[in-house]
């Protein structure tokens, strides 16, 4: 079969592999939807992959849904059965450890743990192998691209929420970067009843963010954000900021922004978050990092969607087949569009 790797410098190419094959514990899904992330542009616009380590490149894709096309020795019917529909959790742990137990594999005390789609194959081919374990079932209501953008992205917009606090109904959260998972995290905390007011360059992604159930929206090229969100919450700030963006400026911006005692919980990669303590030193805040999210809370995201029927397939602006990468890569590269997934008949 052909699998999708990244060469760096921006290239892609489609690679033969091996079919998988399931062994004990293991099954085979037959992919139906196959997210892009925004954590794939690192690797995609990195450097060169050498020559002597091509043979080593792992199918790439980490936002896998799809049905069990094979099951191996030892899976139990009743977990696994050929024509389930599931996604998956994208990360594999010991398995034995307190962190994979609670279901944060990624957080192995034992291992160093693997990532699908980074160091052992992913979801771009049309086959994936995975440990049983890694499955979580996808509702009848959800399509196979919701499942994909609940495996990563939309996810990951829910273990931030869960970082701040469980219950924000009734808050004002601020969300910086209104890309698929901040416009995830709009359309979320939203339904969960807080008030959020969204940031962004584009003003489109502004318009998609009101779309999404923002109440209030700004841009930083027209506003000072942090005054702006003081007049919006009469002086004092908001109790909660998620980060998406990885832009360092408006993580600054998001820390001056915060309540006395206010939380602010960053999500996106590629910026740094630095301050003098001694200047938030009055303010109690609290600032927290959230790695993607637990298997648990994969479940409960993909539960919530279904249960309150958000338009998680409106956070999509493009499908593509598995031979049009090149395209799709370069397109997504721009960080114009939103959502976008190769999808398999």
């Amino acid at each position: 079969m052909q699998g999708l790797v990244f060469l760096g410098e921006r290239r892609v190419e489609l690679r033969e592999f091996d079919q998988p094959e399931p062994g004990a514990g293991e099954v085979v899904l037959a992919i139906k939807a196959s997210g892009l992330c925004g954590s794939d542009l690192h690797r995609y616009r990195g450097p060169a992959v050498r020559e002597d380590e091509v043979g080593q490149l792992c199918v790439t894709g980490h936002e896998p849904a799809g049905v069990v096309a094979a099951v191996g020795p030892g899976v139990a019917p009743e977990v696994a059965a050929v024509g389930d529909r599931v996604m998956m959790h994208h990360y594999g742990g010991c398995g034995a450890c307190d962190r994979c137990r609670s279901g944060w594999p990624q957080m192995c005390d034992r291992v160093f743990a693997k990532v699908y789609g980074t160091d052992t194959n992913g979801a771009h081919a049309p086959f994936m192998l995975a440990q049983v374990s890694t499955l979580v079932p996808l509702a009848d209501a959800l399509s196979f691209e919701a499942g994909a953008a609940i495996g990563c992205g939309t996810g990951t917009a829910w273990g931030g929420l869960a970082r701040l606090q469980d219950d924000i109904g009734g808050a004002t959260v601020a969300v910086f970067g209104q890309g698929p998972v901040g416009l995830s995290a709009t359309m979320l905390a939203r339904a969960r009843g807080a008030r959020v007011i969204a940031i962004d360059l584009s003003p489109e992604r502004l318009e998609a963010a009101r779309k999404f159930g923002a109440t209030e929206t700004l841009n930083p090229a027209e506003v000072d954000v942090a005054a702006a969100v003081r007049d919006l919450t009469d002086g004092v700030g908001t109790p909660f900021v998620l980060e998406t963006s990885g832009s360092s400026s408006a993580a600054t911006t998001a820390l001056d922004s915060l309540a006395k005692w206010g939380k602010a919980c960053m999500i996106g990669l590629g910026g740094t978050v630095s301050f003098a303590p001694q200047s938030y030193l009055r303010t109690q805040i609290t600032v927290m990092t959230s790695w993607s999210m637990s298997i648990v809370h994969q479940a409960e995201c993909a539960r919530f969607i279904a249960q309150h029927g958000l338009p998680v397939d409106e956070l999509f602006s493009h499908q593509w087949r598995l031979d049009q990468a090149e395209e799709a890569y370069a397109e997504f590269d721009r960080q114009t569009s939103s959502k976008a997934a190769f999808v398999f008949d």
